[in-house]
């Protein structure tokens, strides 16, 4: 089993388990046909990135115990849905909105940044410093943060904050740090991350046209 396989399964049976939920307790309002629309949505997308540039460090095998186990840790992010869908909340338009328009950010800065990252390593291995990573070394977690934040918003609850928190701080910031590391093996590393931000973009500074090289990615 490798970790990609149990990903996969979690985002590919998201929207499943919404559905569930809603026949569970019978709520079909605005709130959870928007969550199944866009949840169901990004597990479909994430497949979808899987079979067209996937991610090699989810290529590690697992033994069956741990992958059970680590299936267990992703259900944390389905705490939203069964909050939202069990409570009987109806989520305010404003915020619906909200939560739409940040969850188009984040799938666009997620996928088309791993879109970027995995074809400009695969003609040109190296330090990449241009198109999404130019102020940003980290546009994947960004956008990643962004949709799990427009759940979380749509669930109208702390517990998903708390979680997505959780995550971000064990796994997210870590594998940023580690990155940085294995990167600054690049002579042009230092000019570039002083003109970069971690997470978020770094909007003011030294001029992002002067390199044409964005990240590699962390060693396994």
């Amino acid at each position: 089993m490798k970790v990609k396989h149990v990903i996969n399964l979690h985002k590919g049976t998201t929207a499943l388990f919404v559905v569930a939920l809603m026949v569970v307790y019978q709520n079909f309002g605005l709130g959870p046909w928007v969550y199944l629309a866009l949840h169901g949505t990004y597990g479909l997308l994430w497949l979808l990135k899987d079979r067209l540039y996937p991610d090699k460090q989810w290529e590690q095998t697992l033994p069956l115990a741990t992958g059970v186990f680590t299936f267990a840790i992703l259900g944390l992010y389905w705490v939203a849905p069964f909050l939202l869908v069990s409570r009987g909340v109806e989520p305010p338009l404003p915020l619906v909105a909200g939560a739409i328009a940040l969850n188009i950010l984040g799938v666009f800065l997620h996928y088309a940044s791993d879109a970027q990252k995995y074809f400009t390593l695969k003609y040109q291995p190296g330090l990449i410093t241009e198109g999404f990573f130019a102020r940003c070394r980290n546009t994947n977690y960004l956008g990643e943060i962004l949709i799990y934040l427009s759940f979380a918003l749509l669930a109208m609850h702390w517990l998903p904050f708390a979680i997505l928190g959780l995550f971000a701080a064990v796994l997210f910031v870590p594998n940023m740090r580690k990155k940085d590391q294995s990167l600054s093996r690049y002579p042009e590393f230092a000019d570039y991350k002083a003109r970069s931000g971690l997470l978020l973009p770094q909007l003011f500074g030294g001029s992002a046209a002067s390199s044409q090289t964005t990240a590699v990615e962390p060693p396994s």
